[in-house]
């Protein structure tokens, strides 16, 4: 329904595209998190650069993804995101059922959990960096420290694991933040 009524009707999206917003959200259902190459995807749904750009932002502003960057502030917001994710977990099972991969539902079950009250950027040592200040990495219970070892205020979430230790935080319990 808001595919196909919202954002025709109030975001000025052309009906024609709208089936290609449907492949793209069946698309990052099946990799998130998903790397876009905007260029590419722009010339495939045929829309130019900057107009797809905007229909990401249009999908973001609706609720169905949410976009990391590098950094929140300034014109980033301008530029293509580095990372897209399913606005949350359950659109995964209804898009891509078939094909889910863990990894991926983890992660945007994390970021769906802290963007609502937290800024959540794309890290370049890890998979996030919350509020300026929290490096995250998100991976199942027999991820090591190693990647993020000597970085400061660095925490590893995992997943299948019911108590944590030191730097290591249950997945489940950013649940209750929301």
């Amino acid at each position: 329904m808001i595919l196909e009524i919202e954002l025709p009707l109030l975001r000025g999206v052309d009906r024609a595209y709208v089936h290609k917003l449907k492949q793209l959200l069946q698309i990052v259902s099946r990799s998130a998190p998903f790397v876009p190459n905007i260029s590419k995807l722009a010339e495939r749904i045929g829309v130019a650069r900057a107009t797809l750009i905007t229909y990401l932002n249009y999908l973001e502003e609706v609720r169905l993804l949410n976009l990391i960057y590098k950094d929140a502030g300034g014109v980033a917001k301008l530029q293509k995101p580095d990372k897209l994710f399913l606005e949350n977990s359950n659109l995964a099972y209804m898009l891509g059922a078939e094909q889910i991969d863990k990894g991926g539902v983890r992660e945007t079950f994390f970021v769906n959990q802290l963007s609502y009250l937290h800024s959540v950027n794309y890290s370049a040592v890890a998979d996030f960096f919350v509020d300026g200040k929290f490096t995250f990495e998100v991976e199942g219970r027999k991820k090591t420290k190693r990647q993020i070892g000597g970085v400061e205020n660095s925490y590893i979430v995992s997943d299948d694991i019911e108590f944590g230790t030191e730097n290591r935080i249950p997945l489940w319990i950013f649940g209750l933040m929301y």
